[in-house]
């Protein structure tokens, strides 16, 4: 990672605070005290503050982000959001895994990892949050505990390059699904693992013939059969 190319980012979580009203009141009050700010600004609201946000950031530097988000994409789950949902709404980031979330309501590493996952499918920032309690500091576990918490938020994430390809190969195919677009016959998909076979599926459904996934030592060719993405 390129540590001079980093942005900093200070994002305010409102928690539970703030009616719409309160919310345009305080965003019009934020606004030229962070217009020249040297980092990214965003403010995470609650749900029923996001249209307001949105609508009063437009065209300024602050950006918006939700509190929590729901892993499945629709369905009988009450009272919880969906990534497109927030999305639509013009949300760019989204909190998972808060440490009240994990208190009061029952939130684990596992269910923070499905909606880290499921917020980076429907195009949004996750702000993964992670730390101990003060009886786990006082027990001196902190970096062991903080550890795991990280590599289970990030488990099955795929890198930048990897999602990207991933997400571009599909967006590509779902487009115009009676089309083939791949131009060459033969395509190289480096990398390995699921990845890199769902990236070669994806082009062998877009018209490429020969699709060869390349390793570190030597070529594998793609099972001819056909296999849904």
């Amino acid at each position: 990672m390129d540590k001079q190319n980093r942005k900093a980012i200070i994002a305010g979580n409102w928690k539970m605070n703030k009616t719409a009203t309160e919310a345009a009141e305080l965003i019009d009050a934020l606004i030229p005290a962070v217009k020249d700010a040297g980092c990214e600004v965003v403010i995470c609201v609650p749900f029923t503050d996001l249209v307001t946000a949105v609508a009063k950031t437009k065209g300024t530097n602050i950006h918006v982000g939700a509190e929590n988000v729901h892993f499945e994409k629709s369905g009988a789950y009450t009272g919880e959001i969906s990534a497109d949902m927030l999305t639509d709404l013009g949300v760019e980031y989204v909190v998972v895994g808060h440490s009240e979330r994990r208190q009061y309501f029952a939130e684990t590493d596992e269910t923070v990892n499905k909606r880290a996952k499921a917020a980076l499918a429907g195009g949004l920032k996750p702000i993964i949050c992670v730390g101990e309690s003060l009886a786990q500091r006082e027990q001196g576990v902190t970096e062991e505990l903080v550890r795991m918490q990280v590599k289970i938020a990030l488990n099955g994430v795929y890198s930048a390059n990897e999602y990207l390809t991933r997400v571009n190969l599909m967006k590509a195919y779902k487009e115009d699904s009676r089309t083939p677009i791949m131009k060459s016959k033969s395509v190289a998909v480096v990398g390995g693992g699921n990845v890199a076979m769902d990236a070669a599926r994806c082009a062998k459904r877009l018209g490429a013939e020969n699709v060869y996934i390349v390793y570190r030592r030597g070529m594998a060719e793609l099972p001819a059969r056909k296999e849904e993405v």
